[in-house]
């Protein structure tokens, strides 16, 4: 399963605008707030890959994670030490960057995921800052997507960023919404 997850691979910053919403969640309500503070907090030193690999992401990611439709989520770099029954905002499991033309890469989120090992598919959903995690039965773990780092008309917690690219140079797999919801 973890090897599959590798499966999903950046570090100039934009920075995000004031509040971004998926449906109700606002980055302006208490749980949204604090917990992205933390995150990014936690997360800007990684903004240089270099500081990401010494964390204990991978500094290289084959397959770029993108839907013909609705843009892309990017290199997801997976911290296997993290891999567990916990949710910690300091602590994201997939860290999201995007490879830039100049071939720099770009923090743009990360993403949290729960195992079902650890949390069972068929009990209530983690939730974190609020949100409850979804469901990805392709690799059986509960997932959050948090674009942290770059602005997302989606909303903050949306699977796909419309403005994220995959370069032409990996593999790109193309995600379906069976495998998203």
């Amino acid at each position: 399963m973890i090897g599959a997850a590798a499966l999903l691979t950046a570090c100039a910053h934009q920075a995000p605008g004031p509040v971004q919403s998926m449906g109700s969640a606002r980055a302006d309500a208490p749980a949204v707030a604090e917990g992205l503070r933390e995150l990014r907090a936690a997360t800007a030193p990684y903004k240089n890959l270099e500081a990401a690999v010494a964390a204990g992401y991978p500094r290289t990611v084959a397959d770029c994670i993108v839907d013909e439709h609705h843009g892309a989520m990017g290199y997801h770099h997976l911290n296997r030490a993290y891999v567990d029954g916990t949710l910690d905002p300091t602590k994201p499991e997939f860290l999201l960057y995007e490879r830039m033309p100049d071939s720099s890469y770009r923090l743009n989120g990360v993403e949290f995921i729960v195992p079902y090992r650890f949390w069972s598919r068929d009990s209530a959903p983690p939730v974190l800052m609020g949100q409850k995690l979804h469901h990805e039965n392709n690799f059986n773990y509960w997932y959050l997507h948090v674009w942290a780092w770059t602005d997302n008309k989606e909303g903050l917690f949306a699977n796909m960023n419309p403005d994220v690219r995959c370069p032409g140079g990996g593999k790109v797999y193309i995600a379906t919404s069976d495998s998203l919801s």
